[in-house]
């Protein structure tokens, strides 16, 4: 009996093992994909470590500091594609990649270069509002300096990797819009050489600024 009953305990605590092993598996999924508020609000703080360190750290310092959060926090791939439209479809597996890797160079180096200087600079929340196609809108502000804001509203998608931006609109204005003007006019005017030569251009001169 005294062995049936150790037997029956060591059981009972194997079972309660697992479950807590589970449920702690569990939260730190939900802690590593973050909520979008939370996803904003990391790269917020790595923009505003980057001005504060930024005449120290250099551009090339402050684009090894943002890289990982930036490709942790942007759906970088999605919005690639969706700058060029049905274009897409028609460039090659292997100019698609060009593109994806030129694009996502830019996309840290612009960061690098914009976020350079502090001078007591702040990000706010605002609220966090639904969107079409379940996806997510932050909305935040920059205060600036002299007082004045600069709205950043933040869209964000869910996918296997967790929430993860796709657009954001400053002051109203979309950035995604903006490129997709831009890019693919140059695509169908110019050609796909030229699209990418002016891409590494833009990241060439934002290490100079």
């Amino acid at each position: 009996m005294k062995i049936l009953s150790a037997l029956k305990s060591l059981l009972q605590l194997q079972i309660i093992t697992l479950m807590l092993l589970a449920a702690s598996s569990s939260w730190a999924e939900t802690q590593g994909s973050g909520t979008p508020e939370q996803v904003v609000e990391q790269l917020q703080e790595a923009l505003i470590k980057a001005m504060r360190e930024g005449p120290e750290l250099g551009y090339g310092g402050r684009y090894e500091l943002l890289a990982p959060i930036i490709n942790q926090s942007h759906d970088l791939d999605f919005i690639a594609r969706t700058s060029l439209g049905a274009n897409w479809t028609q460039l090659s597996a292997e100019q698609q990649r060009t593109f994806t890797d030129t694009f996502r160079k830019l996309s840290i180096a612009t960061y690098a270069s914009q976020f350079k200087e502090y001078d007591g600079e702040r990000f706010e929340f605002l609220e966090r509002q639904s969107m079409p196609r379940e996806q997510v809108m932050i909305r935040s502000k920059l205060i600036q300096a002299n007082g004045e804001p600069v709205r950043f509203d933040y869209i964000l998608r869910q996918g296997k990797d967790g929430w993860r931006i796709v657009n954001i609109l400053a002051d109203g204005v979309s950035d995604l819009a903006l490129k997709r003007v831009e890019y693919r006019a140059i695509l169908q005017r110019d050609g796909f050489p030229k699209l990418v030569d002016m891409l590494k251009q833009k990241i060439e001169q934002a290490g100079k600024d």
